[in-house]
């Protein structure tokens, strides 16, 4: 039997991907997470890149979640919101202890209506002063390819049953 509600994916890159795939993944009306890579320019698209590659900095690729989700349980605007909550956006390329251009802050968009919406939300964020005199560098830009993770990044901190990165 097939669904009558259509889903819809987002890509967010917020620093490592185990984390915002825990995260993402205990939302209501979030129905499946995966960690990937993808947001490099097109001439300098890795493809099938690996982690170890992807580490390097030199694929071009950010470590991102894509979070497959139901529009009528969940906005794409709610998504937003967390996306902002969970990471430190003023940050250019690092989070925390990782460093490289692969743990950017990003939002690649799958259609005009999300490009508008991030956006409007960088904007409006932006407005808002929510960090302060920091200036927000998160990137928005459409999905070009995405490239799953290995398997053994899927789920990587629930497998283990922990809830974070850290020690």
């Amino acid at each position: 039997m097939t669904s009558t509600n259509p889903t819809e994916t987002a890509i967010f890159g917020m620093g490592c991907f185990w984390t915002p795939q825990l995260q993402f993944g205990q939302l209501e009306g979030v129905l499946e997470t995966e960690v990937g890579y993808a947001g490099a320019a097109e001439d300098n698209a890795a493809d099938n890149p690996t982690y170890e590659a992807v580490c390097s900095g030199n694929t071009g690729h950010a470590e991102v979640v894509k979070v497959e989700y139901d529009p009528a349980r969940i906005t794409f605007e709610a998504l937003l919101e967390q996306f902002w909550a969970w990471h430190d956006p003023t940050t250019l390329n690092r989070q925390g202890p990782d460093v490289g251009s692969q743990y950017r802050s990003v939002v690649l968009t799958t259609g005009d209506d999300q490009l508008e919406a991030a956006t409007a939300s960088l904007a409006a964020q932006r407005a808002a002063g929510r960090f302060g005199h920091r200036d927000i560098v998160t990137q928005i830009a459409p999905l070009d390819k995405y490239y799953p993770a290995e398997d053994y990044h899927q789920h990587f901190l629930a497998k283990r049953g922990r809830t974070s990165c850290g020690l």
